[in-house]
C-alpha cells in the first residue's frame, strides 16, 4: 500500500513558492517593493540607483526558498527523495519557525505603539510561524513513516 502525500508539506511547498514568487515581483517592482517587504534602507537606496546588488540578493533569495520548495514536495512525495531530506525539512521548519517568533515582539509594539509599520511586521512574522509549523509538523509525520 502507497503512503499519502503529505498536505503539510505540500502547503509549506506552495507558501515556499509564493514568498519566491513575491520575491521576483520585488524586482519587478522596484524600490517601493523593497521598501514595502522591509529589505533595508540600504537596498532601497541600491535599487533606486539602479545598482545590481539588490536583484542579485533578491534572486538568490527566490533561488533559495524555491530550493525549500523543491524539499517539501519531495517530502511530501510529489517529488523523488532529495538528499538529508529529513535533517534539511527540520532545518528549514526551524528557520521559518525561529523567524516567527518575532510575532511576539511585534505584537508587544503594535500594542506599545501607535506605529502602522508594526501591524506590517506582525503580520510578516506570523506568517512565518505558520510556514514553519507547517514544515515541522509535516516533517514530524515524514518521520514517523
Amino acid at each position: 500500500m502507497e503512503k499519502e502525500n503529505n498536505r503539510f508539506l505540500f502547503t509549506a511547498g506552495m507558501a515556499s513558492l509564493i514568498i519566491a514568487i513575491l520575491h521576483a515581483v520585488m524586482i519587478y517592482v522596484g524600490p517601493e517593493a523593497y521598501r514595502f517587504f522591509e529589505a533595508g534602507e540600504d537596498m532601497v537606496r541600491m535599487a533606486n540607483e539602479g545598482s545590481w546588488i539588490p536583484p542579485a540578493v533578491t534572486t538568490g533569495l527566490i533561488g533559495i526558498f524555491t530550493i525549500f520548495a523543491l524539499y517539501a514536495f519531495s517530502g511530501g512525495r510529489i517529488l523523488k527523495p532529495l538528499p538529508f531530506l529529513r535533517p534539511i525539512l527540520f532545518l528549514i521548519g526551524l528557520i521559518f519557525t525561529l523567524r516567527g517568533l518575532a510575532v511576539f515582539y511585534f505584537l508587544y509594539m503594535l500594542i506599545a505603539s501607535t506605529e502602522p509599520e508594526m501591524l506590517k511586521n506582525l503580520v510578516f512574522s506570523l506568517v512565518s510561524l505558520l510556514v514553519g509549523l507547517l514544515y515541522l509538523t509535516g516533517w514530524s509525520i515524514l518521520i514517523r513513516d
